[in-house]
């Protein structure tokens, strides 16, 4: 093995996935229970004036907010299928939302709650469809 391992090149890309097998396991919960994590955290922020917990709870914010965003993409990518988008049409834009909802310009760049809640109204949508879909 070792021979081996000096005579192949070594791999230039890595490359990482939901699962290393299509396990078929989608749920938008992911996604809900990490925004709900960033909304928590945003109300705490707004009641609590030390600056080294401000500091941490933006970092756990911006670290949630990432988990987002990687629930929704797997969903979007790899669970919701063309005939998904032809029976809801509105699917890639609310996807779009609810990503940038998370981004800089929603929850991650935020403290306000509001965004929070914004996040969470669209996860519930993506949600509804979602077990509209697991019924068909």
């Amino acid at each position: 093995m070792r021979l081996l391992s000096r005579i192949l090149p070594r791999p230039r890309l890595e490359v990482t996935a939901h699962c290393d097998l299509p396990c078929g396991v989608y749920d938008p919960a992911q996604a809900r229970i990490e925004a709900e994590s960033v909304k928590g955290i945003q109300e705490k922020y707004q009641s609590n004036v030390d600056p080294e917990f401000r500091s941490r709870a933006i970092e756990i914010k911006e670290q949630r907010s990432d988990l987002v965003k990687h629930h929704l993409w797997v969903l979007w990518t790899d669970y919701f299928k063309p005939p998904h988008f032809e029976k809801y049409p509105q699917l890639h834009e609310l996807f779009n939302k609810a990503t940038k909802a998370a981004g800089a310009s929603g929850t991650k760049g935020s403290t306000d709650p509001k965004t929070g809640q914004e996040l969470l109204d669209y996860i519930a949508e993506i949600d509804k469809i979602f077990w509209e879909t697991k019924q068909a």
